[in-house]
């Protein structure tokens, strides 16, 4: 059987010192390269990352499209790349996301074998090459979807997690019948939004076994600052679909991030026998508080305000 085309999806801003690294896993991709295209979204970058891009594209052996424009957000951003991708499925990669060589290969699989999967999230593997905060991040994601994708591939359940876009493929007659991704959302949670509509059109959610690693804040300075802008844009979609449908306020205070911290370290530890995981309770209390004060800074700024306009694409 002809492999289907698939599109990767990769929006950025100023990520020129990780970029590098993200574009080469996608050319190591094992799926064939005359069935993938890879479309870039440039949301308003103002460091070297651009020209990075196009040096890449000047030598890749898969077709490729770049465009890039003043800062719209998340939502606009993957609203130009649903808009303008050839292929049936969609994989997200942002900037820092390292795919292995056969993600590809394995996610469209999946979701061939699965016609009414919607969203397929990989699995985040566990690497030690940064510092003591960047592995506890890392830690912490492999467990919160460790026991879905074991379960998955044991079973074949559906996760009741709403997944992120960085390593998941989603279809593209998903995406459409929901109406795409909102480009009101210029911050973070584009993803639990579109994630949310197209679960509650009747779609499955599922992990798979097919693993990404990402590349984590490595101080506390950085990691305050992403969590706070997760929270910022939490806000928007707790108006628009409720609170208890998509993250339930009460896991927001920080109480609760210490009683799921400690939770996964004991989870993480049975996995992985490192003693620095019993950090996680102090780290994921530290993310909680960050996530509160993004969203009450979100409440008073009355946050939703739309400031489109419009990309300009690259002619190659």
């Amino acid at each position: 059987m002809r492999e289907p085309l698939v599109t990767i999806g990769v929006c950025f801003k100023n990520a020129e010192l990780t970029i590098e690294k993200t574009v080469e896993s996608i050319i190591n991709q094992s799926y064939p390269h005359k069935r993938m295209e890879i479309i870039f979204v440039d949301d308003g970058s103002e460091d070297g990352t651009l020209p990075i891009i196009l040096d890449y594209v000047s030598k890749m052996d898969i077709k490729t499209k770049v465009f890039y424009g003043k800062w719209r957000g998340l939502g606009a951003s993957r609203r130009v790349i649903v808009e303008n991708a050839g292929g049936g499925y969609i994989v997200w990669v942002d900037a820092g996301l390292l795919l292995a060589k056969d993600h590809v290969k394995k996610q469209v699989r999946f979701m061939e074998e699965n016609p009414r999967v919607g969203i397929a999230k990989g699995r985040y593997g566990i690497s030690s090459a940064q510092n003591l905060i960047a592995n506890l991040e890392n830690v912490g994601d492999f467990v919160h979807f460790w026991r879905d994708a074991e379960g998955f591939v044991r079973s074949g359940k559906e996760t009741s997690k709403l997944p992120g876009t960085g390593g998941s493929i989603y279809r593209v007659e998903a995406i459409n019948q929901v109406g795409n991704f909102d480009k009101n959302i210029m911050g973070a949670c584009e993803d639990t939004d579109i994630a949310w509509r197209i679960k509650l059109a009747g779609w499955s959610i599922c992990v798979t076994g097919a693993t990404f690693h990402k590349w984590r804040k490595e101080t506390l300075f950085d990691l305050w600052n992403h969590h706070f802008w997760y929270g910022y844009g939490l806000h928007y979609i707790f108006h628009k679909h409720g609170r208890k449908n998509i993250f339930p306020s009460h896991k927001m205070v920080p109480p609760a991030g210490f009683v799921e911290g400690l939770l996964y370290s004991m989870t993480a530890y049975k996995l992985t026998r490192r003693k620095m995981v019993f950090l996680l309770p102090l780290q994921y209390t530290f993310k909680r508080t960050a996530t509160c004060l993004g969203f009450t800074k979100s409440h008073i700024d009355s946050y939703g305000h739309d400031n489109a306009r419009a990309y300009t694409q690259i002619q190659q």
